[in-house]
């Protein structure tokens, strides 16, 4: 007689009350009799709330504790009264789990989440027990993209218009995005959250002249970093640059672009997987 695979727990939803302003909380416990002690964090993209990471989430073992969140003015987390700054977002983002009663966390951040997770390990180091950084660099000091992708970046329309996102996915996601634009939009969730435009804005704004990497060295946490071999908006130099920086760190390349993360997540949750299990 087979035993049968438990289902993966409900999400929860919790509205958290951080410096006055509520912020989206979803979390996944683990299930099963095996759960993990420590809980994965995931940090998001610009621009988009959380809910674009379902595919990756619903692809991790269901023993792993997931927590995951919109920024302010992103998705259903309330509008910031005022632009911030990453090192206030990382400190946001430690009153959560302290709210939540986790004292330690798994960190995986993506894109503009990866260099909120880079300050989260530099600033709230003993909150961080390993670190995830996919299509991500080091902020102001990194190898750019180029001004035609800078130009896209600048502007939250390709989360507002799905037929837009459609005219420049090619072009600034890079990958299997070349011959398949139109996918684009349904991994982002375009125009499916409308959110005050300011939020994209304000997350922006966070990184005017963040850098992490003359800080790196300090990031004692073993660093897996996920870089694409085409990805136009996080050129693959930058993996470089975080791995020799970064002491306890170690490179995962894969064939494709700057979303593969979201559009084909079941080798990248193997690889997480075996990285947090080491």
């Amino acid at each position: 007689m087979s035993r049968s695979t438990p289902s993966p727990a409900p999400l929860e939803e919790h509205d958290v009350l951080v410096g006055g302003r509520s912020m989206r909380v979803v979390r996944r416990p683990a299930s099963g009799p095996g759960a993990r002690r420590t809980p994965l964090l995931l940090c998001n993209g610009i621009g988009a709330a959380t809910d674009v990471l379902d595919p990756l989430v619903a692809a991790l073992p269901e023993d792993l504790d997931i927590i995951r969140f919109d920024p302010p003015g992103i998705g259903g987390s309330a509008a910031p009264r005022m632009p911030y700054h990453l090192s206030w977002m990382a400190h946001r983002v430690g009153q959560v789990l302290t709210k939540l009663g986790i004292g330690e966390a798994d960190v995986l951040g993506f894109s503009w989440g990866g260099m909120l997770a880079q300050q989260l390990a530099i600033s709230r180091r003993r909150r961080v027990r390993k670190l995830i950084l996919a299509a991500t660099g080091p902020g102001a000091l990194m190898v750019p993209a180029s001004p035609r992708v800078m130009a896209v970046l600048t502007s939250p329309k390709r989360h507002q218009d799905p037929s837009y996102v459609d005219t420049v996915a090619a072009k600034i996601y890079g990958g299997s995005l070349r011959h398949h634009p139109e996918r684009a939009a349904e991994a982002l969730g375009s125009g499916s959250r409308r959110g005050p435009l300011r939020g994209y804005y304000y997350q922006l704004l966070a990184l005017s002249g963040w850098t992490s990497l003359p800080l790196l060295p300090a990031i004692t946490a073993d660093t897996l970093i996920i870089a694409g071999d085409d990805d136009p908006i996080v050129p693959r130099g930058n993996a470089t640059m975080l791995n020799r920086a970064i002491r306890r760190s170690r490179v995962h390349r894969y064939p494709g672009g700057h979303l593969e993360l979201l559009l084909d997540p079941e080798p990248f949750a193997a690889e997480i997987d075996r990285f947090l299990s080491s």
